[in-house]
């Protein structure tokens, strides 16, 4: 049975020449950081695992923070066979050959443990051929992701598991972990370079042991690990997904940072995408969305300014382009705010859905042909130009909908001379009723 790991063929410690983020796994509850409000005593997780009692679960956190040391704990303190399992590198073949081997240990009275790593990498079919197998108590199933499991899990399964979510590492419990294996591995490190690896780390418990890992390895032997050997270490990598939830989470963010006027987070979420690599243009696009949505006529200017900083960075490219989408930022973030534009458009077309689409009023129908004006087509139509004061007094929209306002304008900025305008034409109406 290659590839199945019983806890009693598992090595009470890992190799020496193990990757250090291997040999510094927890072995124990107890041992698991920043995860107390899943772990401490008496809460539901733990009282769970000590009454053997363990469901089926999808353990949902950033990358680690502990998800398979979580679930090869429960295996072990649980006595369970416990499969491994790589969405990335199995399909169906490899789910229903475990499968079988799962409930063949469950007529032998051994209870199994599957752990699918980034269970949000499996498709609905390899997803679906895992539900008979939990419903019928053939396996505890431990999926492990860190996209957001409502988007990623299909609800079939998700209805059948409990959804335990694990926080990120804080960098005091990043230092502690590296305090560990330094005093277990006797490493020659500071206290400064620890903290130092705790923050390029980004709350990663393995990031942070690969980059000791690393910094130990680029040191000579009897040397002090340095700070600028660590930076030299590490790789840094920004939590950013192009297609995952923290790509919508950021840009949403900067969406409600400019929304609210706070410039300074507005250009902090902005860097954040940029420096990760996002699609320039695609933020381009979000901030031209925000200049009608949340600014409209209240500085009409603010959609020329964002059209103009798209054509800017699509003309000029990185890294210079960066500016344009900057200085746009700016700009929108001190703009006065109206929504008015977004909640007319909003109003008319729930009108449109949800009440009956009427005829055209025949004033104001087209009429190129003799039968279309002879069935009153274009009849009492009065054409504005013509007019002293260029208002007709003429409804415009069907019957059922004669004096519904969908345009709100505020006082503010321009959008009050628009109010004016507005105002204007409608007393120029009721004068010539």
């Amino acid at each position: 049975m290659s590839g199945f790991l019983f806890e009693e063929d598992n090595p009470a410690s890992p190799p020496p020449d193990a990757p250090l983020a291997d040999r510094m796994r927890p072995q124990s509850l107890d041992d698991i950081l920043g995860q107390g409000h899943l772990l401490d005593p008496g809460k539901p997780l733990r009282t769970a695992i000590e009454r053997d009692q363990v469901p089926s679960m999808i353990l949902w956190g950033p990358p680690g923070v502990g998800k398979t040391t979580l679930a090869q704990i429960i295996a072990k303190l649980t006595k369970s066979t416990f499969i491994p399992f790589s969405a990335v590198l199995s399909g169906i073949k490899e789910i229903k050959d475990i499968m079988a081997a799962a409930e063949k240990f469950r007529r032998l009275g051994r209870r199994t443990i599957v752990f699918v790593d980034e269970i949000h990498r499996f498709n609905k079919a390899q997803q679906d051929a895992f539900l008979p197998h939990v419903e019928r108590g053939n396996i505890t199933l431990i999926g492990a992701t860190t996209e957001n499991p409502s988007f990623e899990v299909i609800s079939a399964l998700l209805s059948r598991t409990r959804v335990f979510v694990l926080k990120p590492l804080s960098d005091e419990d990043v230092v502690t972990v590296v305090r560990r294996a330094v005093a277990r591995e006797k490493f020659n490190i500071d206290e400064t370079s620890i903290n130092a690896i705790a923050m390029l780390a980004n709350g990663d418990a393995r990031t942070a042991l690969n980059i000791l890992d690393l910094a130990v390895q680029g040191t000579p032997a009897g040397q002090p690990i340095t700070k600028a050997t660590i930076e030299q270490a590490s790789q840094k990598t920004l939590l950013y997904d192009k297609t995952g939830e923290e790509h919508y989470n950021i840009i949403s963010a900067l969406h409600k940072s400019l929304r609210n006027s706070d410039v300074d987070a507005a250009l902090y979420w902005l860097a954040r995408m940029l420096e990760a690599g996002e699609d320039p243009l695609y933020i381009a696009r979000r901030l031209v969305r925000f200049a009608s949505e949340d600014i409209g006529l209240a500085d009409p200017r603010a959609l020329r300014v964002a059209l103009d900083a798209k054509d800017a960075f699509h003309f000029i490219g990185p890294p210079e382009g960066k500016l344009a989408l900057t200085q746009c930022v700016i700009y929108l973030a001190a703009a006065p705010k109206s929504n008015s534009v977004y909640t007319a458009y909003a109003e008319a077309a729930s009108d449109v859905e949800n009440t009956r689409n009427d005829p055209v009023p025949l004033h104001i129908r087209n009429a190129p042909t003799g039968l279309m004006k002879n069935l009153g087509y274009g009849k009492g139509y009065q054409y504005a130009h013509d007019l002293e004061d260029k208002v007709a007094d003429m409804d415009c929209l069907p019957d059922s909908l004669k004096g519904r306002k969908y345009y709100h304008a505020q006082e503010i900025g321009e959008e009050a001379e628009v109010k004016s305008r507005l105002e204007d034409v409608a007393k120029k109406k009721r004068k010539k009723k």
